[in-house]
């Protein structure tokens, strides 16, 4: 399940959608309980709570019964990573109480963005002509989700924002985690450590969920674990310049469940800002795969 597997792009594109498919699924869940849609609102803190509490029900039965090889962890680096992380999900989870879920989707997808840019002091990375290119479409396409006019603005969108952020630090930590450690190990560490975080946050904010509510929970952390099992094993079994723009079918999940459970139709600003977003984010892809063909002839 987290070990080398052959390639086999077909299986990996499906692998992919069932991880988009479920991440989506996530934030639709999020939405229910920060709203009254299955009982009295939960606290942001309390529902990324949950999401930590059963993944890590979900994973510790995985190691379990598979009985990886593990190694000393890097600590630090689990973390820095585990902190912004926990962060990061807790301030989406908040956004998509208050703004569609397809435009806290797409503004979520400018993370990779905000990572490439700290790449460059943190990893002494250089940024390239069409890496900048890149970052200024999505970041443009974020700026017209915004919808910076006094009529129409959305403060919680700057929750979306800041969650993309955050969790483009994340992906910095995962980056040097992911040459130390195997993917299952790194797993259990986070979602043990977000725990512990989530616990402390909680405690201060916690009302006692309805049965729906304990339901939603749950799921939240049953399908986030899924979806990390389907991204590791998809990842495994081909190139990540393949399955990259695969997971872009999450914005098609979030607005598919957002207008099916709360009615919600995507506007033209909608349409339009995910657009370019995407589009910046298909040029930073396509870059990145043509790096790599040049420097593997």
């Amino acid at each position: 399940m987290f070990v080398t597997k052959p390639q086999n792009p077909p299986l990996a594109a499906l692998l992919i959608l069932a991880a988009s498919a479920f991440i989506a699924g996530t934030t639709l869940l999020a939405k229910a309980l920060g709203t009254d849609a299955l009982g009295p609102a939960l606290h942001p803190f309390q529902i990324s709570h949950g999401r930590f509490l059963f993944a890590f029900f979900v994973i510790v039965t995985a190691v379990a019964l598979l009985r990886p090889e593990l190694r000393r962890p890097h600590w630090g680096l689990h973390i820095g990573r585990t902190s912004f992380g926990w962060v990061g999900i807790t301030l989406m989870f908040a956004s998509v109480a208050f703004i569609p879920i397809a435009d806290a989707t797409a503004i979520s997808f400018l993370n990779p963005i905000f990572a490439m840019v700290l790449a460059i002091p943190l990893l002494k990375e250089g940024v390239g002509p069409w890496r900048w290119l890149a970052a200024a479409v999505a970041l443009s396409g974020a700026l017209i989700l915004l919808r910076p006019t006094p009529d129409s603005f959305q403060p919680a969108a700057l929750l979306a924002l800041a969650a993309a952020a955050v969790i483009g630090m994340e992906l910095i930590f995962i980056k040097k985690l992911s040459g130390r450690e195997i993917p299952i190990q790194i797993l259990l560490i986070n979602n043990a450590m977000g725990l512990t975080i989530a616990t402390v946050a909680v405690s201060f904010v916690f009302q006692m969920p309805t049965t729906a509510q304990w339901i939603a929970l749950a799921g939240i952390g049953f399908l986030m674990a899924c979806a990390q099992a389907c991204f590791v094993n998809g990842m495994a079994r081909a190139d990540a310049s393949f399955v990259a723009p695969i997971s872009y079918a999450t914005l098609i999940f979030a607005a598919f469940y957002d207008f099916t459970v709360f009615g919600v139709i995507p506007d033209p600003v909608t349409l339009v800002g995910s657009a370019i977003i995407m589009t910046g984010a298909f040029i930073l892809v396509w870059r990145e795969a043509r790096l790599r063909q040049a420097l593997s002839r």
